[in-house]
């Protein structure tokens, strides 16, 4: 069955959201329980995976990672996420937690896309347009969290024009509770879900 959105001869970009090591590494997360529902899913050899499939189809691969400023004067207040992290110096440019976990480490074709602020990987990035430069027209989102990036973006991406596809098996939530809710009462209103494997099944029938 053809997938909507990753029909014959579109153009598709894989997005990878946070897959770094302060945020979703136990023993370095302070979200403890989307590091632990990240493990116990495991997510990170199914996104490698992908990953892989992806770059074989000559598809654009991209990494969304948090790296705020050194004195996060450019880091809102508006969220209880923002706040956190400008009280405890989270995810700080060039400290350890902005590292991509060891087994999805960007290759040298991937796109790194880099944001100081905001819960949604397009706001303040020059995120569409690099996909808009790249002739992408279905964003495939897979990583963290179910409950607020990955939403966030498919919103995002949705008013944008973009189709919206989403590996179920390749995100994870804040807890099992919080990704069953969102999957099933919020993601369905804007984004196609399925699964990795029929995600890489389609990926020859798509453009270069």
């Amino acid at each position: 069955m053809t997938l909507r959105g990753l029909e014959h001869g579109r153009r598709a970009a894989l997005l990878i959201s946070e897959c770094q090591r302060g945020v979703i590494e136990r023993g370095l997360s302070p979200f403890d329980g989307l590091a632990v529902q990240a493990e116990q899913r495991g997510i990170v050899p199914r996104i490698a995976d992908l990953a892989a499939a992806f770059r074989a189809a000559g598809q654009p691969v991209l990494h969304l990672h948090v790296a705020h400023r050194a004195d996060f004067a450019d880091s809102p207040r508006t969220s209880m996420l923002m706040a956190r992290s400008g009280k405890t110096g989270f995810m700080r440019s060039g400290s350890v937690d902005v590292e991509p976990v060891p087994g999805l480490l960007p290759q040298p074709e991937d796109h790194i896309q880099l944001r100081r602020y905001s819960i949604n990987g397009f706001n303040g990035t020059e995120l569409d347009a690099t996909l808009r430069h790249l002739g992408v027209q279905t964003v495939v989102l897979v990583g963290v969290s179910t409950n607020v990036a990955i939403n966030t973006m498919s919103v995002t991406a949705a008013d944008m024009g973009y189709q919206v596809v989403i590996p179920e098996d390749c995100i994870a939530g804040a807890t099992a509770e919080t990704h069953a809710f969102v999957l099933q009462h919020l993601l369905p209103l804007y984004a196609t879900i399925t699964t990795q494997a029929a995600v890489a099944a389609a990926m020859p029938g798509l453009r270069r």
